[in-house]
């Protein structure tokens, strides 16, 4: 077989007359009545080869069996496109290749789909047939996408010092608010490995150790329930320090993304440093742990206005010490009808709330069928509350604290969107901190860690961990790109005291800590630095990055929503010798 000597995305008018061999695919195929027509493509690109009876009769006949997905190898002569052919859409749009010879390297049966980025298929299909739909071109941009930033964040974490450590993927089961995936051991019958949902213990151990900058592109498993953004393996960058505080951490990242958007999409992030705000005025102003920065439209605390209320519906929530009366305020261009504030009440009320309030401004009054109900000067105080919005409509939720702005924030969300209030073209970041530390978990009546249980708190609420654990601050932080957490990181509690007392609060035993975790608490006792760390979901900063609606479009060989792999049949039976070697015996399916 000849060698190349070009890529299929490689040749222009630079080089015309060269004598070349392409190797590579039948995109399409085309019998202009005297000429036949190919586009031949490869991951670099496609150019137009064109098959002559009058340079190589046998060739064009030839050329006549060929159809696509054939693998050829063709050798022939640049040309320029005849006049009004050249197509601007190519890189080789302005020349085609007159064959001389082929070689049919491969044929092909007919794919099940058509290899092509417009077509509508069956996800399951594409998944089944995995390697027909990473040929199309988009699969292929984000997968190159991905290789080069693997090199950048490499590059730029070695330039800053940091290591790059393996760590086991066959560890300790430890209870890390995931079902862990398990590994039977052979050698140690009825004893199990798990795979790692993160390499948290390992990379806390390496600062014990002294390694005081590490990092890894590592993969993670979590056995839990899956939705379209979300794998049960995933690949994270993990980076761990020591002998710094949150604003360390932070910096190291947040520069990580500045080089990543230089290096790879060409662009400057001119906002720097990123906005930092607390994880309770995030909830107060965004009704989100995640705020989406893109639009402004803050939610407005109105239960001042509504202390004195006769409206009952407000005045519940006002009489609540853990109540609120929250408002959204948008302009309105006629896109809001009865219908669409409608569809806007029903959806607030599948997320729990008792309904929604809607009031209209206009020409410096309110509107609508609760105005009725409401004082002069709780009326004049709205309008003055949303100024900004003069004419438009006010959306008013009451009731529980968290649970009310959580649902003001999601119809905060489908507003934006709506609306269209922001530039999906348009990134931005911030970063959230001072989350709660620990949330109570009713169905088992005790505290959970909101992070996880190695997650220092805030120095200032140790003595509240006992008497008010509600109350706790974590020295955690996220990054926030558009709405959707891309990295989570915290400082971690070194002081076995304290860890100890965090075991406590969660409700795990002496016994269980020392079961679990014995071997990291015996090396907090050694000598472990103050440290610190984050990790970013790298598939998910790939997704948001490239633009693509779905982790499956950035992962080579995804999962579906229910974790099977579709085009090998995994997870799948094993035989009888394999499950005795391992001293396990299936139980009967009833």
């Amino acid at each position: 077989m000849r060698p190349r000597t070009h890529t299929c995305g490689e040749l222009n008018v630079n080089d015309i007359n060269k004598d070349v061999c392409l190797h590579g695919w039948v995109k399409s195929w085309r019998d202009h009545g005297g000429l036949i027509f190919i586009d031949l493509r490869d991951r670099y690109g496609v150019t137009q080869i064109v098959f002559n009876p009058k340079i190589n009769a046998a060739v064009y006949e030839q050329a006549r069996n060929l159809r696509t997905e054939f693998v050829i190898l063709i050798a022939g002569v640049v040309n320029s496109r005849p006049s009004g052919m050249v197509n601007k859409n190519l890189s080789t749009g302005e020349i085609e290749v007159a064959a001389q010879t082929l070689e049919i390297l491969n044929a092909a049966k007919t794919p099940p789909f058509e290899i092509s980025d417009d077509i509508e298929v069956n996800e399951e299909l594409k998944l089944q047939y995995r390697y027909l739909d990473l040929r199309r071109s988009k699969l292929q941009s984000n997968l190159i996408f991905r290789g080069r930033l693997y090199k950048v964040v490499r590059d730029y974490l070695a330039a800053q010092n940091f290591l790059e450590i393996e760590t086991p993927y066959l560890m300790k089961s430890t209870p890390e608010g995931a079902r862990d995936f398990l590994v039977p051991s052979r050698n140690y019958k009825g004893k199990f490995y798990a795979l790692p949902q993160s390499p948290q213990t390992y990379k806390q151990i390496l600062m014990v150790a002294g390694f005081d900058r590490y990092f890894q592109i590592v993969k993670c498993f979590r056995d839990e329930d899956l939705r379209k953004d979300r794998q049960p393996e995933f690949t994270q960058i993990d980076i761990e320090m020591s002998f710094v505080a949150e604003s360390d951490v932070m910096l190291v990242a947040e520069n990580l993304v500045r080089r990543i958007y230089t290096e790879l999409l060409k662009q400057e992030l001119t906002e720097k440093p990123f906005p930092v705000i607390t994880y309770d005025q995030a909830l107060l102003e965004y009704g989100s742990d995640k705020p989406d920065l893109r639009f402004e439209l803050k939610i407005q605390n109105l239960t001042g206005i509504f202390k004195q209320t006769d409206f009952k519906p407000l005045a519940a929530a006002v009489k609540n010490p853990d109540g609120i009366v929250a408002g959204i305020g948008v302009a309105d261009s006629g896109q809001l009808s009865r219908k669409k504030i409608d569809q806007y009440t029903d959806y607030v009320k599948s997320l729990g709330a008792g309904g929604l309030i809607w009031l209209r401004v206009h020409a410096n009054d309110l509107e609508g069928s609760t105005v009725k109900f409401l004082k002069i000067e709780e009326k004049n105080a709205l309008i003055k509350t949303f100024s900004r919005t003069p004419e438009g409509i006010i959306f008013i939720l009451a009731g529980a604290y968290e649970q009310t702005l959580l649902t003001m924030g999601e119809l905060r969300l489908r507003l934006g969107n709506d609306l269209e209030l922001f530039d999906r073209n348009q990134d931005r970041f911030l970063w959230v901190v001072e989350f709660p530390m620990l949330e109570f978990e009713e169905n088992e009546k005790r505290w959970m860690a909101r992070h996880h249980p190695f997650t220092s708190p805030q120095p200032t609420d140790l003595d509240k961990l006992e008497t008010a654990p509600q109350k706790v601050k974590a020295r955690a932080y996220d990054l926030v790109m558009n709405g959707t957490e891309i990295a989570g990181g915290s400082i971690r509690i070194h002081n076995i005291e304290v860890q100890k007392r965090v075991f406590r609060m969660l409700k795990i035993s002496d016994r269980e800590a020392e079961q679990k975790f014995g071997f990291l608490l015996n090396a907090l006792q050694y000598g472990a630095p103050p440290h610190g760390g984050i990790a970013f979901g790298f598939d998910r900063l790939v997704m948001l990055l490239t633009r693509s609606s779905s982790l499956r479009d950035v992962i080579a060989f995804p999962k579906t929503t229910s974790a099977l792999s579709l085009m090998d049949g995994a997870p799948d039976i094993v035989d009888e010798v394999q499950l005795k070697e391992l001293g396990l015996k299936l139980l009967d399916k009833d």
